[in-house]
């Protein structure tokens, strides 16, 4: 009979042991908080930063150590690696609601209906009253042709990159809609301008919408591009095995399959050109005055309104600035809540 001992009775469990409360992340948050803010007056800083970057720090480092305590090495980083996320997490929320607070704080002091129904007119930018009307007229029009140029261009380019898309020439529009993707506005305004300049033609909102355009197709292409490919091939296969010609397949099964994600992708396009500057001052020039027409005479629109109220350098234009961002972010904001609610209107039904 064997006398070795066994090793199972000496060999420490690892899935055995102790384990931190619920409440632990939470207390161990609130000590680092609190000895952040003693170390930043002990050392006699003064600045919010330094003091939140001291408590990040407190706080994994006492996480790692009060988990390696009472749990075990492992979990200990697993703890920490969540501690690292929340820590991401609150450095990029923390200055985006700073920044959204600070507009909402500056942008209601002249914000009413008064301001959302008038232009700027014969009003001076030292001087109270104005509105925005006319550079949100702008921007609608503006935005909503470069929408309609960009959009149709951006998914049937998608669509050709995923279901024909074979060969050098499917390479080449990949390199250039890879190019065009990380290109600064002020270039695309540039080469509009260029054609303007080619044919003698005065600024007018058209030309802005050109620009935008530009910019708005990568983003389109891709977006589309991705929701295309997660559509499972065996539709395609199934509806070609019925006899479906492959264009009605996309039409008809590919497209209606994907069609949250692409108007998602499109929505999201729009947001990123609605706050687009550089090229609308290049080519749109500005008013104060109503202008209905995209097609003839200078136009405004609320990122170059902002731009001017601003370089002007009054307090009345500083209120009126700000008032006219808090109307963009809204603007940008209801555009993603559509995007989500379109995307989940049109998402495809799971279920037994």
């Amino acid at each position: 009979m064997s006398t070795a001992p066994t090793l199972a009775g000496k060999r420490p469990s690892t899935l055995r042991g102790g384990h931190l409360p619920k409440w632990a992340p939470w207390a161990i948050a609130a000590g680092s908080v609190a000895a952040g803010l003693g170390v930043s007056a002990a050392a006699g800083l003064h600045s919010s930063v330094q003091w939140a970057l001291i408590a990040a720090i407190l706080h994994v480092l006492g996480t790692y150590v009060i988990a390696s305590l009472v749990e075990n090495r492992r979990q200990a980083k697993d703890r920490v690696v969540t501690s690292l996320v929340w820590v991401a997490f609150l450095l990029a929320v923390v200055p985006l609601a700073s920044l959204v607070w600070s507009t909402v704080q500056r942008g209601v002091k002249v914000l009413d209906l008064y301001f959302l129904t008038h232009s700027m007119g014969v009003v001076a930018d030292s001087e109270t009253g104005g509105g925005i009307y006319h550079a949100i007229l702008g921007t609608l029009e503006q935005v909503g042709l470069a929408t309609l140029i960009a959009a149709p261009v951006g998914v049937l380019t998608a669509i050709y990159l995923v279901e024909y898309g074979r060969g050098n020439l499917a390479r080449a529009v990949t390199f250039f809609v890879d190019v065009m993707t990380g290109i600064p506005s002020i270039v695309a305004g540039l080469f509009i301008l260029s054609l303007m300049l080619m044919f003698d033609m005065e600024p007018f909102g058209f030309a802005g919408s050109l620009a935008l355009a530009i910019l708005m197709m990568p983003v389109v292409v891709r977006s589309t591009e991705e929701m295309l490919k997660l559509v499972p091939n065996e539709l395609r296969e199934a509806s070609l095995a019925l006899g479906v010609p492959k264009w009605r397949t996309i039409l008809k099964v590919v497209l209606p399959t994907s069609l949250g994600g692409i108007t998602t992708g499109i929505m999201l396009a729009i947001a990123r050109i609605a706050g687009e500057t550089a090229p609308v001052l290049l080519l749109v020039f500005g008013s104060k005055f109503i202008n209905a027409n995209p097609f003839d005479g200078a136009q405004a629109s609320l990122p170059l309104y902002i731009y001017q109220q601003y370089g002007s350098g009054e307090v009345t234009a500083y209120d009126r600035a700000w008032a006219a961002s808090l109307t963009l972010i809204a603007f940008v904001m209801i555009l993603n809540l559509v995007a989500r609610g379109i995307a989940r209107w049109k998402a495809p039904k799971t279920g037994r």
